[in-house]
């Protein structure tokens, strides 16, 4: 069964990978990092946003400044 916080950060990684995709942009290494999800301390896990090619990079950083103007 899902913790509340492990659920929280499921459905986090599910908004962001849509959102994302809305702009046609893939983050394959998109996940909740274990390490930090697993530690003892009571912070939210992290989104691991992983690595990225050229392209993608470029597309994310267009997406997010249309978004800002």
């Amino acid at each position: 069964m899902h913790s509340p916080a492990e659920a929280e950060a499921d459905a986090c990684v599910e908004d962001l990978r849509g959102a994302l995709a809305a702009h046609g942009i893939t983050l394959p290494s998109l996940c909740i990092d274990l390490p930090s999800f697993a530690s003892r301390c009571p912070a939210r896990p992290l989104i691991a946003l992983g690595n990225c090619n050229l392209l993608t990079a470029k597309a994310l950083a267009a997406a997010l400044r249309k978004g800002a103007s």
